[in-house]
């Protein structure tokens, strides 16, 4: 698991590509603790894991990691190129601070910037987001994008946007992506929860009580703030 909150921007020094999967090389400087063959590094909100150590650190490292077909088609990792800043959270350690949102590197969809206004010191990003995930994003909720945790000011159609203050601007390669860049995405796992529940009721379908089993839930989650 992950919180969303960036260690480092690194870079991808190499990609191999190959028709089932590719192996990517990436550098970045990833603290103190040196890397482990077999840990979890998000990449740009892709949960990769680590199989093969160039440089271990501490500070900094290279390692190699391989993404599967599945993997380059349904996020942002199979359009990149040697040279492309990213984004680099190692997973968080059991009773660490929860500075972000509980992240799982799972990425639910592919977005894009559909726009970006300086607000002062920081900017307004507005993406655009694949229609199945509308469901999924609230204001004020949380939201992983590029394997950054950010707040949702506003939602609108299938769009919202966030305000990325100047520490996010520095520390990510967010900033650095011009209108029309494409990010992975990952919803907030308590909305999908949710979604779920709202789905399926807490009975079984063929059960008489489903229908009132279903009311209540909605009950329950409006009083809740949820809905």
């Amino acid at each position: 698991m992950f919180t969303g909150l960036v260690e480092t921007k690194g870079t991808l020094e190499h990609i191999t590509r190959s028709a089932r999967e590719s192996r990517l090389v990436v550098r970045g400087e990833l603290g103190p603790e040196a890397l482990a063959l077999g840990e979890s590094i998000a990449v740009d909100g892709v949960c990769l894991t680590v199989a093969a150590i160039v440089k271990p650190g501490p500070g900094p490292c290279v390692f190699e990691a391989d993404a599967s077909a599945e993997t380059l088609e349904k996020t942002t990792l199979g359009e990149l190129v040697a040279g492309t800043r990213v984004n680099l959270e190692r997973a968080v350690a059991l009773g660490a601070r929860m500075g972000g949102h509980i992240v799982s590197g799972h990425v639910d969809g592919v977005g894009t910037i559909a726009e970006k206004t300086p607000v002062g010191g920081a900017v307004k990003v507005t993406f655009q987001v694949p229609a199945d995930l509308v469901r999924y994003i609230a204001q004020k909720g949380s939201i992983c994008v590029g394997g950054v945790s950010l707040t949702v000011n506003n939602v609108a159609g299938d769009r919202f946007d966030v305000v990325l203050v100047p520490h996010t601007r520095d520390k990510t390669s967010l900033d650095a992506l011009p209108v029309g860049s494409r990010v992975n995405l990952e919803v907030d796992l308590l909305a999908r929860y949710v979604a779920r529940l709202l789905e399926c009721g807490g009975s079984s379908p063929s059960s008489p009580d489903h229908a009132s089993s279903d009311a209540a839930w909605t009950e329950r989650l409006q009083r809740a703030g949820y809905l």
